[in-house]
């Protein structure tokens, strides 16, 4: 069941009526139900592979809180492995199957083992990653174990942001679940602003641009260097819209009815430095491998070397997260490549910003700043969209050659005229809001005070979506992983 289809409207109006209809007693099993059928409206089955999971983690909660120190790790290792189990059978089996055939026929070994024809269920990494998180703040003893066992399963299962997060921690949703939730005019306004900015990133910015990047990608040896320059950033935007879309419509449903999900995208592309966009960018998943990766490794605790080994190491497990291919893996090196590189060269760009006298100019600094990490961040979207590493490679090398382009062939790529038009109209649009969302100029914050200003923009926002949004239920890209 996609956000942006009519099933969930109705589903979702239903599901706010009933729970504030019922006694509070009763709304968590409501929302579990809710939860189930939600997942199910996908592929019924896959529901016994979370209700697996949800078992395991409840069992081990209680186990751990309430076994000997000198059994709890033993415990959490158990819960773990039996987590990463199932993701690696469901996920990566088939990515490590195919690679050990191409080492065997490599080196002439005897290797027969077949692939599994399986789908990746929906949310698997992000609902394994949350009750991972469960377990181990149980271990570290910053949660109590949940006794509850349907307030568990709604806390791994809450329908908002069950299949694509943002992965939530324990600290945050137990405490809400248990609370009881009243009407307020205020977070039904803030709710719905959110859901409605996220359904016109969704389908009037991400969808409408989705034809244009499908088409290039698809064969990217046909195109020119101005045309995959312009898929690549077409991309750049449909996955932030696609994905802070689906981030700010869970975010806004789930404050509906009561409860507060993290904020998973601060305008990441206005970000001064690589450290700074992954502040910004999914969040929840950055927040989730620093706590219970990078800082377990040693974080900054040890040599400058042992820190560098660990961004690379964290970011490569990032990328793998992401998707069973190489490509992804190359796009998370990459990313932890660029923030070794900037801390080692951090000391010989300040002496130049001195040499220089950069001071005297901050604005300039700032938007060479900015326009230099959007520079390094497409170059690595290339190899997250390219369905292989020749085909990156491709992009990447061929990009930069401005000739045989004409201005008709843009209008080649999946979309007609003028919704190519229209959509860098939606492009600029977006663009414009996070700006001034990131800076706040004086007078905006002033006309924002006025009721018929914000109105006309809300009102913008609804025909934008009516007029020029796309409506053939297109699945969020982060459903895959």
């Amino acid at each position: 069941m996609l956000f942006n289809s009519f099933q969930f409207a109705i589903f979702f109006m239903v599901i706010v009526v009933a729970h504030f209809t019922l006694p509070q007693r009763y709304r968590w099993a409501l929302l579990l139900a809710g939860s189930c059928y939600f997942y199910m409206a996908f592929i019924p089955v896959y529901l016994l592979i979370l209700g697996l999971s949800i078992v395991i983690d409840y069992a081990a909660g209680i186990w751990i809180e309430d076994a000997p120190p000198a059994r709890r790790k033993a415990l959490l290792v158990v819960s773990i492995v039996a987590n990463l189990g199932l993701l690696c059978v469901f996920k990566y089996f088939n990515f490590i199957n195919d690679n050990l055939t191409a080492l065997a026929r490599a080196l002439d070994w005897n290797y027969g083992v077949a692939g599994l024809s399986i789908i990746l269920p929906l949310g698997l990494s992000f609902h394994t990653f949350q009750a991972m998180s469960y377990t181990i703040e149980v271990y570290r003893g910053h949660q109590k174990a949940e006794r509850h066992f349907g307030i568990y399963a709604l806390y791994v299962m809450f329908f908002p942001q069950l299949v694509a997060g943002p992965i939530e921690r324990p600290q945050n949703m137990m405490h809400q679940f248990h609370a009881s939730q009243r009407l307020d005019a205020e977070r039904w306004r803030s709710g719905l602003k959110m859901m409605l900015w996220g359904l016109f990133k969704k389908v009037a910015v991400a969808d409408l641009v989705a034809p244009v990047v499908g088409h290039v990608y698809a064969s990217p040896t046909q195109y020119s260097g101005p045309i995959l320059i312009l898929a690549t950033v077409f991309f750049a935007i449909q996955i932030y819209c696609d994905f802070s879309g689906y981030s700010d419509i869970a975010i806004g449903a789930a404050r509906l009815l009561g409860y507060d999900l993290m904020i998973n995208f601060r305008q990441p592309y206005f970000a001064r430095s690589l450290s700074g966009f992954w502040r910004r960018w999914h969040i929840s998943l950055s927040t989730w491998f620093r706590d219970y990766v990078y800082i377990p490794l040693g974080g900054n605790r040890h040599s400058t070397s042992r820190r560098y080994l660990n961004l690379l190491i964290v970011f490569a497990a990032s990328g793998l997260w992401h998707g069973a291919a190489w490509t992804f893996v190359i796009w998370g090196s990459l990313h932890g490549g660029y923030l070794v590189l900037s801390q080692v060269l951090a000391p010989a760009r300040q002496v130049c910003a001195r040499a220089l006298g950069l001071s005297r100019i901050p604005g300039l600094v700032a938007w060479v700043e900015t326009l230099w990490v959007c520079l390094l961040v497409l170059i690595g979207w290339v190899f997250f969209r390219a369905s292989s590493f020749a085909d990156a490679m491709h992009v990447l090398t061929h990009a930069p050659v401005l000739h045989a382009f004409r201005v008709q062939d843009l209008f080649g790529l999946g979309l007609p005229r003028f919704e190519m038009v229209v959509a860098c109209l939606m492009i600029v649009t977006v663009m414009v809001v996070d700006w001034l969302l990131v800076h706040r100029p004086a007078f905006v914050m002033t006309c924002w005070r006025k009721r018929a200003f914000r109105w006309a923009c809300l009102v913008g926002c609804f025909y934008g979506i009516v007029f020029f949004g796309v409506f053939d239920k297109v699945q969020f890209i982060y459903f895959q992983f």
